[in-house]
Parts: structure tokens; C-alpha cells; sequence
């Protein structure tokens, strides 16, 4: 409780994650929820053995009888026995580093600043993404991508990091709105007007059709309305 910005809430929402090694509870160590202490203090208890004891022994663990402590939710009791048979295992790895901004109130936040943040919500008209402050700025789906999508989730993921552009800050209403796509060098003409590779069947039907009509542009007036007579009638 005395590291800086971290409030009794955040505490209790992060108090999961902790890992505190040699603590003055081996639990602290481990991925066990402070919460659900007691379950393994009854365990340990009728097992006849102290936590500490507990911690790590897989031949212990093995003799819990896991259905008789079904109160406390049986799937949670199965969660704490793999915990505890091998406890401190990081589930973090392979996990880039992420760093916020220097910036911690939307006071601080001014349009055209690029900043890194991270996807915390999907909705369909838009996604919400974390720079840092207290308010989530929000994305609209049209400000996702330079080619035109329906749903955020075609392109973007809960926990996906992203670079943003800040377009628009309402301080009174506490809103900010982000642009992804404005944040990035938008693909060049070629890429973005390429046009779409055909299947071969529907090349040999196109080159088919070429060939029966002529090119009316290249042809003189009067057959060009000969062919049109005969293509649409009088």
C-alpha cells in the first residue's frame, strides 16, 4: 500500500497478481487469491500439516479429496491444488514489455499527441483503449483501419497494444478520441486501390465476353450504333 498511485481499489484488483517472495505467508508467493487463504488453511488443517508444509508437495495434494470441499466451488479448489503443486510458475512469458506515457490526467492529454496504449473494449461502434489516465479513449471503428470495417474485431483483440493519435479532448465530459489509423503511415494508392485477383474460371469468362463485344470507343458512329441496335433493339 505504499507504492505510489496504487489506491486501496487497485490494490484489491491487482492483490491476485501479486507475488511476494519470502513473505510472511508462503501463499504470497504463489497465485493462490488472498481471498480464497482460507480454503488452504483448512486443507493444510485437515490434512494435519502446516501451509508452509503444504506448498509444493505434490504427494500431499495428491490425497485431497477435492469433492469435499465442493462449498467453496470445486473448480476453485482444483485451480488452488495446481497452484500449489507447482506455486510461482510466471504466466507471463513470452508477454512483450508495455510502458504507458509520461501522463496521468487528461489535463495533460492535447490533441495530436501519438501515444502508445492498449485495447480494453470492443464494442461495435468503436474500441476503447488505455493511454495511461484515468478515462479510456475511444477509437471509432471508423478511425481503426484505412480500409473500411464493419466490427473492431476484424483488426483488434482485448490486450492488443497499439500506437493512437489524439484527435479530440473534452475535458469537462472527461472523453478522448483516438484514432489508430491517423497514428500509422496510411498504405500507398497501388496497395489500397490493387484490385482483386479473379479466379481463373472467372478471367476465362471475362476474356470470353471481351472478345464477343468490341470496344464501342474504338469503333466509328455507325457501326457503333449498328451494335447497340442490336444489342437493345430499337
Amino acid at each position: 500500500m505504499k507504492v505510489p498511485r496504487l489506491g486501496a481499489k487497485a490494490f484489491e484488483q491487482c492483490a491476485g497478481f501479486l507475488r511476494i517472495k519470502e513473505g510472511d505467508n508462503p501463499l504470497d508467493a504463489s497465485a493462490v487469491h488472498p481471498e480464497t487463504y482460507e480454503v488452504v488453511k483448512k486443507i493444510a488443517g485437515d490434512l494435519k500439516v502446516d501451509v508452509k508444509e503444504l506448498v509444493g508437495n505434490e504427494q500431499l495434494l495428491k490425497a485431497v479429496d477435492i469433492k469435499q470441499y465442493a462449498s467453496f466451488g470445486e473448480l476453485t479448489v482444483k485451480d488452488i491444488i495446481t497452484e500449489l503443486k507447482k506455486p510461482g510458475l510466471d504466466p507471463r512469458q513470452g508477454i512483450s514489455n508495455f510502458e504507458f506515457a509520461n501522463i496521468y490526467s487528461i489535463e495533460e492529454v492535447t490533441v495530436g499527441m501519438i501515444l502508445p496504449g492498449m485495447v480494453t473494449n470492443l464494442t461495435k461502434f468503436g474500441a476503447f483503449v488505455d493511454i495511461g489516465v484515468k478515462q479510456d479513449g475511444l477509437v471509432h471503428v471508423s478511425e481503426i483501419a484505412h480500409r473500411y470495417i464493419s466490427d473492431p474485431a476484424q483488426t483488434l483483440k482485448l490486450g492488443q497494444q497499439v500506437q493512437v493519435k489524439v484527435t479530440d479532448v473534452d475535458i469537462p465530459r472527461k472523453r478522448i478520441a483516438l484514432s489508430i489509423k491517423q497514428a500509422e503511415e496510411a498504405p500507398s494508392k497501388e496497395i489500397r486501390n490493387k484490385p482483386q485477383v479473379s479466379k481463373p474460371g472467372n478471367i476465362r469468362q471475362s476474356l470470353k465476353q471481351h472478345e464477343k463485344e468490341p470496344d464501342i470507343a474504338l469503333m466509328d458512329m455507325g457501326d457503333a450504333l449498328s451494335l447497340l441496335k442490336k444489342k437493345f433493339g430499337k
